[in-house]
């Protein structure tokens, strides 16, 4: 059967060059391929975009769309590239917008105790202005160094603080977003209570990108904690048993700011990255830290490890010390990811049964014949199991998808999610009726439908 195009791709661009009037447009085959695949590219559909458009203003990214709707072509929202979920890779034929070069801090109010921030701004560089003033921003993902306010904002990332100061959601305050059809959206402001509207901004909070696209975000700062923090680790026999010691600390009111976990396999794998002895100690290690101690605090703490059976209490004071506690949990990917094969998934647990969680995963490993990486955000109930194969091996072995299948239906079982803080991307999109149920399944594509009738917006992510 014969085919009769419309247009032919020259007609895209030519178009999409006229209305990007402060930004670049990218041709080249060696950008495209950059910024269309990354390690995590596994989806037959995925493919190289048509073009890339480093976005300079609101004016480039309402171009877009308007190069968009006249062609019916899809838009990529990327913004640093760190998704681990396939979120912001190339669609064939696709345009990829990049936000990254949208990246002033427009203001820090310390007054009213938030930033207005553009949403490539880095993380860890909105954290480091905050301080000079006596602010922070607390929200911290792993991938603190590298990614962007609106990255975060749009997977609703989480991050190790996450136990106390919640995750990207609890930190925001309003958006300004552009629709589809190039409507231009303000949503929530600069008050701490918003009780007027419909919570719009949360809605396009953890979005991934099919919404809106995300132009400027108002996030909270919290004044830096007077005294002495605490930091410390403490060695259990098991990842069970240390995640009770968790859920009672939790109970216990000492106020903890981390509470990260990591079991026996990743601990010998930091070992050998970083040159450590830490696996000599014991099975599982919690690493903990509480802003404001106190001798009453570092007593109940020591008194809740040490009836857990929590061995080689460490406690420190030391800046650099707790800097090197947090770089150790840091590098646990890198050092678990080091020469094979991997998975890493994430999955978030009521608190009470985290425990039963970790059992399960022991199980899968045993029953299936594989070796996985255990560790996570204990503190909220956030896990992060990896499972590794050799590197060699030409395909991904198929017990790993039915270990995945198996976590997966458990964590629903016990009342848990699939995504924790990753998103959902293409890689967990066909989960949607299992863990959602089939009437908010079909709510979300009305919404979907309502905000993006022509389906442009990052498509075949989030929903399916």
């Amino acid at each position: 059967m014969a085919v009769f195009t419309a247009f032919e791709e020259q007609d895209v661009i030519a178009d999409l060059t006229k209305n990007v009037v402060d930004g670049v447009v990218f041709t080249d085959l060696e950008t495209l391929k950059k910024q269309s695949f990354s390690p995590r590219m596994t989806d037959a559909d995925s493919g190289l975009a048509l073009a890339f458009v480093d976005a300079k203003s609101s004016a480039d990214i309402k171009g877009v769309l308007q190069t968009a709707r006249t062609f019916h072509i899809p838009v990529i929202t990327q913004n640093q590239f760190t998704s681990t979920v396939i979120g912001a890779d190339g669609l064939t034929g696709a345009i990829i917008l990049s936000t990254r070069s949208l990246n002033k801090i427009i203001e820090i109010s310390k007054e009213d105790g938030l930033a207005v921030v553009q949403p490539g701004v880095i993380n860890q560089a909105l954290d480091d202005e905050a301080r000079k003033l006596g602010m922070f921003y607390a929200p911290d993902p792993g991938s603190k160094s590298i990614s962007g306010i609106g990255g975060n904002t749009a997977t609703n990332a989480g991050g190790m603080s996450t136990v106390k100061y919640g995750a990207t959601k609890d930190n925001v305050l309003g958006l300004t977003v552009i629709l589809a059809d190039g409507r231009e959206l303000k949503l929530g402001g600069r008050t701490l209570k918003q009780a007027f509207s419909y919570d719009l901004t949360q809605l396009f909070v953890g979005s991934e990108g099919t919404l809106g696209i995300i132009t400027e975000i108002i996030v909270k700062l919290l004044p830096l904690p007077i005294g002495t923090p605490m930091m410390g680790n403490a060695f259990f026999p098991d990842m069970t048993t240390l995640a009770k010691a968790v859920a009672a600390i939790r109970l216990s009111g000492v106020g903890p700011t981390m509470l990260e976990a990591l079991d026996s396999n990743t601990i010998a794998a930091l070992d050998q990255y970083e040159g450590t002895d830490y696996a000599s100690e014991s099975g599982a290690m919690l690493i903990f830290k509480i802003d404001q101690s106190t001798l009453e605090i570092e007593q109940k703490m020591n008194d809740l490890l040490t009836k857990f059976g929590a061995a080689n209490i460490q406690v420190t004071t030391d800046p650099a010390k707790q800097a090197a506690l947090v770089k150790l949990r840091q590098d646990m990917l890198p050092a678990v990811f080091a020469g094979q094969n991997h998975i890493m998934e994430d999955m978030a647990l009521p608190l009470s049964k985290l425990a039963p969680m970790m059992d399960y995963i022991q199980q899968i490993g045993e029953q299936l014949g594989l070796k996985i990486y255990v560790a996570g955000h204990a503190g909220d109930g956030n896990v992060h199991p990896t499972i590794v194969w050799p590197a060699d091996a030409s395909e991904m072995p198929p017990q790993v998808n039915e270990a995945l299948q198996l976590m997966f239906k458990k964590t629903l079982e016990l009342g848990g999610t699939i995504s924790g803080e990753h998103a959902v991307g293409m890689v967990k999109n066909q989960w949607n009726n299992l863990e959602l149920g089939e009437d908010v399944d079909f709510l979300q594509h009305q919404i979907k439908a309502l905000l993006d009738p022509m389906n442009l917006l990052n498509p075949k992510r989030k929903i399916n």
